[in-house]
């Protein structure tokens, strides 16, 4: 029999038709006639996931993603709607006793659906965005083996492409409540299906007499976040035809060290309830002394709380129950007076804005709770804050959310409004929104329900540059309005009484706890007034984000530049063709414009230069001379690039800025500009130029004028630190050496220290390295290492391309810690160049604990005993090494790589393959994802990084991990 409150996902074993091929009825389907397997026209089904997604898993199509497979998929503009109207059907096993209901529950579909179970109807009404729970326990088959069909049509209005493609093709996708990137932007080809399908999670869920639905909680706080005080309403519905007398109990408990939980509060109240009537109910306040905070990434930990709520009846037991992980914490927003930016508070903190944008993570919708995981932790990792989910995009799903409220990314949430398509596109397109205006807002209450318990939710955003029409705008701020004690004035109520008596409880609003602001370039945000004045999005000279000039406004939403992904993914996503690296035509102005191959341009390549603005960035390092030349210097521009616009916004943080998102932070299919990873999930350079620019505390060289700053992100001083300065030629020698001792930094502060010396000096070398070290005098760990490389103004680094072949000596050692299919590996490199005087203290790199660091949990891992062992190679040849060691007794391992040269040892980065050592031509070795404290990095002479490395492996296949750099092109390769 069932369980109780028991949700079942109905996440395998689908069928899928063209409703075209199926001459059967969903009647006859679902009782008579029923497909026993995959055989024409049925196929087997992505669920959760798309038409599309299952057309391309069958290979009836081929994969949009891969070179210009896309063009020869048929688009529904062309084919029509039937084409992509798909039958989907599946079994399950369920039997109910007593007075046991069942929902079968979709949480959304696209674009709407005619359902039928063991023979009987429902419908699934129009929108993407909502929420489908039916009763179905008077349809269910008595010996408990259901047969589910259903029919799935796309949305009304998918619109076509126009042959110059534009930004959401000719806007009719507008028409309808769905995600509008669909018919192509300047960033992805058109989505031939429109996203139709079932792309949502699917269950069946059991209950008793009683059932709860969307509690709603909010926190308050007083005595500065000492007393606190959980509120939690929910309805409850009684589905039978007599009084319920129930106990309705909230429970919270937050976890210990490993499985141990404590409880913080257990009440039970007593509720009746009329027979087939839902009511709300709101229980009594919850108080907690000085609980855990949730703070975001980079400001603290994020603490979260487990709260379950339980409803029984009497003389029938347990009815339902209900989950949620909650965070304590306040987020409040104003408009900066000093910036004209949204300055954002989270705990009564200001927190400065970096972040990102986000489409989604796959446009097939093949979404995964790991898939998801890996995304969000590698914001996490880049150190940035927010995620701003764009309004042509989706509604997030709570699994993307809760590894937001896992890892510390505030989420700006837009709904399904852009300028492009709603009434600012070329041509204009339909300012009036959607044409159902009831729709829109039925999911966009829906959807707040869905979301509104999150910790990580921060804002709700009418739109992208739009705002909605009139009517739907009007009713977002009503539905959406703060509680009073969120507003701006709340300090004036003192205690949880005068809050309960001079309002309703917070959590009997809609939501009532965040912001919502109406559009992207209003209120804070660009220049407050809906202008065009987010941007630019092309590549940018590294000095540039620095300059006053730059960007005028307080908050920008969106900034941009290029995203060449490493040439694995190139070859991995692409035939031959597509593996041509631009043409490099001279321009008559000394400009160079790069001309991409059909393939490239088809995956929205942005170049790497801006004739008349910014010379050819990766030109700056010579002509590339194929493939892997072009991709390393790409990534080199990629590192510089970020951590430039980020630095230079930090720059400025509090006197000109509250904020910057980039736009974006990755792709959700095989594109070719704007991302810090790519759709293989591989990381560019620029991802760690990110990770390095946004750290809480952080020490840069300010590009425009050449002074050392110091940016304290974070609430507390920072005092009895010193920042080392040391210039390395590329003869390995040091011309400047400076240390500034005795400093203090004030919190949240931007701190200039010292102009830097060395390039205004005698004869400075054309090309240099700068290698900046914030640290503790006390015991020279390391807070902040920065490591630049520069050349004089007017110059390039066309030095850096013979200098590739010096030999720097390197000591590499290696620890793995392996549980089941996962891997951690510590990597310690030593530059083994002698290091010239002064001996610094820093060398080791001993970096300071963060409080809020969480990267690598190693203390659930068995380590492999030590042992060690030396690879030596010949100096000058730089021969793959590779040797097996056993996994039983082998965990310490060392490679040595002799050199008769000194100097620095450039732009080092890791990579984990498959330990098979000969490949075919185009196929990947690598293992993916790989999470990695550092890489792209570099060590001068005498230096140590310790480097962590986290992955998960296939079953039977054994893991290697490659060093290469600019001196280490062939590899240096590890066995573990």
């Amino acid at each position: 029999m069932a369980e109780i409150g028991q949700k079942t996902l109905l996440d395998s074993g689908w069928l899928a038709a063209r409703s075209t091929d199926v001459q059967l009825t969903g009647t006859q389907l679902t009782t008579t006639h029923p497909p026993t397997s995959p055989t024409s026209p049925w196929m087997e089904a992505v669920v959760p996931g798309t038409v599309l997604a299952t057309l391309v898993e069958n290979k009836v199509v081929g994969d949009p993603f891969y070179g210009l497979e896309n063009e020869t998929i048929l688009d529904i503009a062309d084919s029509g709607r039937e084409y992509y109207t798909f039958w989907f059907f599946t079994k399950f096993q369920c039997k109910l006793s007593g007075t046991q209901h069942l929902d079968l529950n979709f949480r959304a579909i696209n674009y709407s659906a005619e359902l039928y179970l063991n023979g009987h109807k429902r419908v699934l009404p129009k929108g993407m965005f909502r929420r489908h729970s039916l009763e179905v326990t008077d349809i269910l088959n008595p010996d408990g083996s259901n047969l589910l069909a259903v029919l799935v049509h796309p949305p009304d209005h998918p619109g076509s492409i126009p042959p110059a493609g534009g930004q959401g093709g000719d806007h009719e996708i507008g028409k309808d409540v769905a995600t509008q990137y669909v018919e192509g932007w300047d960033w992805i080809a058109p989505v031939r299906d429109r996203n139709t399908g079932i792309w949502d999670e699917v269950s069946i869920s059991v209950t008793g007499p009683v059932k709860i639905i969307d509690p709603h909680l909010v926190s308050s706080f007083f005595d500065r976040y000492t007393r606190v005080y959980l509120h939690a309403t929910t309805e409850l519905e009684n589905r039978s035809s007599w009084v319920a007398e129930c106990s309705l109990n909230i429970q919270v408990t937050t976890e210990l060290e490993g499985s141990v939980c404590l409880m913080e509060h257990l009440k039970t109240q007593h509720v009746s309830i009329p027979p087939r009537a839902r009511i709300q109910y709101t229980f009594p306040q919850l108080f907690f002394y000085k609980p855990n905070l949730w703070w975001p990434n980079g400001m603290g930990k994020q603490s979260l709380y487990n709260v379950s709520i339980t409803v029984d009846v009497k003389g029938h037991g347990e009815s339902d129950s209900w989950g949620q992980l909650f965070g304590f914490r306040k987020i409040e927003s104003h408009i900066d007076s000093a910036t004209g930016g949204m300055l954002f508070k989270v705990n009564g903190q200001p927190i400065f804005i970096r972040g990102g944008n986000w489409i989604l993570s796959d446009c097939l919708l093949r979404l995964s709770k790991e898939r998801y995981k890996t995304d969000i932790k590698f914001h996490a990792d880049m150190n940035l804050n927010m995620i701003r989910c764009w309004g042509g995009g989706l509604a997030e799903r709570p699994e993307f959310y809760h590894y937001c409220d896992v890892y510390g990314l505030l989420v700006w949430q837009e709904f399904w409004i852009t300028g492009d398509v709603d009434g600012r596109g070329v041509p204009v397109s339909n300012p009036n929104g959607p044409l159902d205006h009831d729709l829109f807002m039925l999911c966009a209450r829906d959807t707040v329900k869905l979301l509104r318990n999150h910790p990580s939710l921060g804002l709700w955003v009418g739109g992208n540059e739009q705002v909605p029409p009139a009517d739907i705008n009007t009713s977002l701020k009503n539905d959406l309005k703060l509680h009073p004690f969120f507003e701006s004035q709340s300090e004036n109520i003192t205690s949880v009484e005068g809050l309960s008596t001079a309002y309703k409880d917070p959590s009997q609003y809609l939501d009532g706890t965040r912001v919502y602001i109406q559009g992207s370039m209003w209120d804070g945000f660009a220049n407050g007034k809906g202008g065009f004045t987010d941007g630019p999005y092309e590549i940018q000279n590294p000095e540039d984000p620095f300059k006053d000039n730059f960007y005028k406004y307080g908050f920008n939403p969106e900034v941009g530049s290029v995203g060449i992904p490493v040439a694995a993914t190139i070859r991995a996503t692409m035939p031959r063709e597509g593996w041509q690296i631009p043409l490099f035509k001279k321009l008559p102005n000394g400009y160079t414009e790069e001309v991409p191959n059909p393939i490239w341009q088809y995956h929205k390549y942005l170049p790497y230069s801006k004739p008349g603005k910014v010379h050819d960035q990766i030109e700056l390092y010579g002509t590339p001379k194929d493939l892997d030349d072009f991709c390393l210097k790409a990534q080199l521009v990629n590192y510089i690039q970020y951590r430039a616009l980020l630095e230079g916004w930090t720059s400025r943080m509090w006197s000109k800025y509250t904020g910057v998102l980039i736009w974006k932070t990755q792709n959700p299919w095989t594109g070719l500009r704007g991302q810090f990873y790519d759709h293989l999930l591989d990381q560019t350079a620029g991802f760690f130029g990110c990770r390095c620019a946004a750290e809480p505390i952080h020490v840069q060289l300010n590009l425009a004028t050449y002074f050392i700053e110091v940016v304290n992100t974070t609430a507390e001083e920072l005092s009895n630190v010193a920042i080392e300065a040391s210039v390395w030629d590329l003869e390995g020698a040091c011309p400047y050496y400076k240390v500034f001792d005795k400093l203090s930094l004030p919190p949240k502060k931007v701190v200039s220290i010292s102009e830097m010396k060395y390039p205004k000096s005698k004869n400075p070398k054309p090309v240099f390295f700068l290698l900046l070290k914030l640290y503790h005098v006390s015991n020279y760990s390391i807070v902040s290492r920065n490591f630049y490389w520069l050349h004089v103004s007017g110059g390039d680094y066309k030095l850096l391309e013979p200098y590739r072949n010096k030999r720097i000596p390197l000591k590499i050692t290696s620890k793995t810690f392996i549980k089941g299919s996962s891997y951690e590996v510590e990597m310690k490199v030593l530059n083994k160049s002698k290091k010239p005087d002064p001996k610094t203290l820093t060398y080791k790199n001993n970096f300071a604990v963060r409080n809020d660091d969480s990267d690598f949990d190693m203390t659930s891992l068995e380590p492999i005993p030590d042992t060690t062992a030396d690879l030596k190679q010949p100096t000058g040849l730089f021969q793959r090494l590779y040797r097996q060691f056993s996994r039983e007794s082998d965990g310490l391992r060392v490679a040595e790589i002799n050199g008769s040269d000194g100097g620095v040892a450039f732009f080092l980065n890791f990579s984990v393959h498959g330990a098979k050592m000969e490949h075919e031509e185009g196929e990947d070795s690598r293992i993916l994802p790989v999470h990695y404290t550092d890489n792209y990095f570099s060590l001068v002479p005498g230096e140590e990084m310790s480097i962590k490395i986290s992955f998960k492996v296939h079953p039977g296949v054994s893991p290697r991990v490659t060093l290469r750099g600019w001196n280490y092109h062939h590899g240096v390769h590890t066995v573990l």
